[in-house]
């Protein structure tokens, strides 16, 4: 019996092994002796082994540092692991004096966590002379804890930079231009790299060549304040830009000239720019028709493809309002659908099947009035003839009830 089984075992390894044999690529010809014409060997050895992938640096070859990462910056393994390759230490004495400080200003856990994942080497500075003076300058300009926090743990590149060399000639740059605190702070919540770079570098060129272009004071402030990105293109692409939206039309003494400096600023927004006019160029949009819209209010051509085709799609299929007729007045695509657009074009339709209002009433009388305008002159003003026409406007009565 014990023989009979060995047999069967050996005879399926055999036939294993001559069916694994089988998917070699036989010679297109029969050439040579018979030992040429043996099947090749199967050898493991041939075989190369896989080998694990392994970090570079494990727990055991650096414990301290991947065990402090662990338990007092809140690090996973694998980060601690990571960061570990580019800081090292053995006391605990100054990393400790790190964190007590970003603690005592507000930093949780989580941001305390991003900003060493982030830039591990701050673990090693001098607390008391390197960060506290940079986080006092920034709370001294009017950056709240929470909002000092926020900013510097998404980007803590701003702690490793000079206050005397970078941090302040930046500063009293930007407060020559924006003459308050306020909008410095507006402009640094926007993007850290305002203070980041070296203002004479494409800055202050941008700045003065917005002011040669006939742009007033209050309009190069708007634009840096708001879009500080767009005045830190590098100067030849940015005098072009400008020059650009001089040629569409654009009165530089209006605010409308830098908000179209922004839209047409750097590849993506240029970019985003041509998909928005392919988007109304399918609603029926003539080319003067987008460049109108665009004049009026130049972020029109910023919103996404998503937003334009929800609204379009509901004021002309649902409203019956002709497609063009929204690039005369672009700023009702920037109302919210749910919240003002449809509430309100709900009380227009009940009040015109009533007959109490007639078609002749424009989308801009409906969706461009404050709330309180708007429901005293089509809600409180009807409230008898129609009682239930404040719980309409609230999205509490279908239309279809009425």
């Amino acid at each position: 019996m014990a023989v009979t089984q060995n047999f069967q075992t050996l005879r399926m390894d055999y036939l294993s092994i001559s069916s694994a044999l089988s998917f070699y690529r036989k010679p297109a010809q029969l050439k040579g002796t018979l030992a040429e014409l043996k099947p090749p060997l199967v050898s493991l050895q041939d075989e190369t082994p896989l080998k694990p992938i392994v970090p570079k640096t494990t727990s055991k070859q650096r414990p301290f540092t991947v065990t402090y990462l662990i338990n007092s910056c809140g690090l996973s393994l694998e980060s601690a692991i990571s960061v570990s390759d580019k800081v090292q230490f053995q006391s605990p004495e100054r990393p400790d004096s790190v964190l007590t400080l970003l603690r005592n200003y507000g930093f949780s856990k989580t941001q305390i966590s991003n900003l060493i994942r982030k830039r591990p080497m701050l673990l090693l500075s001098q607390p008391e002379n390197t960060l506290l003076p940079k986080l006092e300058f920034f709370q001294s300009i009017g950056l709240s804890s929470n909002e000092l926090a926020r900013t510097l743990s998404s980007d803590p590149t701003l702690l490793t930079r000079s206050l005397e060399n970078q941090i302040m000639p930046t500063y009293d740059f930007l407060k020559s231009v924006l003459l308050s605190d306020e909008k410095i702070v507006a402009a640094l919540k926007r993007t850290t790299w305002v203070f980041l770079e070296d203002p004479s570098k494409n800055l202050m060129p941008n700045v003065t060549y917005l002011r040669e272009s006939g742009v007033p004071q209050s309009c190069v402030s708007l634009l840096l304040t708001h879009f500080p990105e767009a005045v830190m293109q590098k100067h030849e692409p940015f005098v072009e830009t400008v020059r650009e939206v001089k040629e569409m039309g654009f009165d530089p003494k209006k605010s409308t000239f830098v908000l179209a400096v922004h839209a047409l600023s750097g590849k993506g927004n240029k970019s985003i720019w041509e998909r928005c006019y392919e988007v109304y160029k399918r609603w029926g949009w003539s080319n003067d028709d987008i460049l109108s819209a665009f004049r009026k209010h130049p972020h029109s051509m910023m919103l996404s493809e998503k937003k334009i085709m929800k609204s379009m799609g509901y004021f002309v299929n649902e409203m019956g309002w002709a497609s063009r007729a929204i690039a005369e007045c672009p700023v009702v695509l920037f109302f919210s659908l749910e919240k003002r657009i449809i509430p309100r074009c709900s009380v227009f339709l009940v009040l015109l099947s009533k007959g109490l209002i007639k078609e002749g009433f424009s989308l801009t009388t409906v969706l461009l009035p404050v709330e309180k305008r708007f429901l005293e002159r089509f809600v409180m003003r009807y409230q008898e003839e129609v009682p239930e026409l404040l719980s309409v406007y609230q999205g509490k009565v279908k239309l279809e009830g009425l």
